[in-house]
């Protein structure tokens, strides 16, 4: 039996080109991410995902706030789209009326955003000579609390930069992996003698 369904989708079935439909969807992302987001951010997203593209972002985006879907807040001094009440009971209600592989490509795309500005915020690199190579210092924080500081000798300045890339890729799973290192993936028993 032949999988290949890409000969059944045509380009234009996997973006939007109706106002409507992009207002339900923008309208179904912000619900279903439930944070607010900067105009610049929701712009990079929709673009990112390829379900639209700006031209029918602006005019959804607008229409929007207009009939009072999403409102444009200041929060800690920065403009913020955030979803109405309203928008939020329509984003329920007419999820349906928008294909289910662009809700989930919008909303994936949302959060892989979210999760590398996360990434860049918790995770910094410097890259310095030492000696007759380079180190790399990886440090990785939750808030206050410094998870991780690590520094990892180089021979060059091109295989530090891989070595940044590679962790900065997915710097969850580094730390995951040194840790799983470091405890030999046995079940670390506290000493309850202390």
């Amino acid at each position: 039996m032949d999988h290949n369904f890409d000969k059944y989708v045509e380009p234009n079935m996997l973006v939007l080109n109706d106002v409507y439909e992009a207002k339900i969807l923008l309208a179904y992302f912000l619900f279903q991410i439930d944070r607010p987001c900067t105009p610049m951010q929701l712009i990079e997203i929709c673009e990112a995902s390829g379900v639209m593209d700006y031209f029918l972002y602006s005019a959804a985006i607008t229409d929007m706030q207009q009939s009072g879907i999403v409102d444009l807040v200041n929060i800690e001094g920065t403009e913020q789209y955030v979803l109405s009440e309203k928008g939020r009971a329509g984003a329920e209600d007419f999820k349906e009326i928008v294909a289910p592989s662009l809700r989930k490509k919008i909303y994936a795309t949302g959060l892989m955003f979210f999760a590398r500005l996360k990434n860049e915020r918790d995770v910094t690199f410097e890259v310095t000579e030492h000696g007759k190579g380079y180190l790399v210092r990886c440090r990785c924080v939750d808030g206050d609390t410094t998870l991780m500081d690590i520094s990892l000798y180089a021979p060059d300045e091109d295989q530090a930069e891989f070595i940044k890339a590679k962790i900065s890729a997915n710097p969850s799973a580094f730390y995951s992996q040194v840790m799983d290192y470091i405890i030999d993936n046995q079940e670390y028993l506290p000493d309850v003698r202390k």
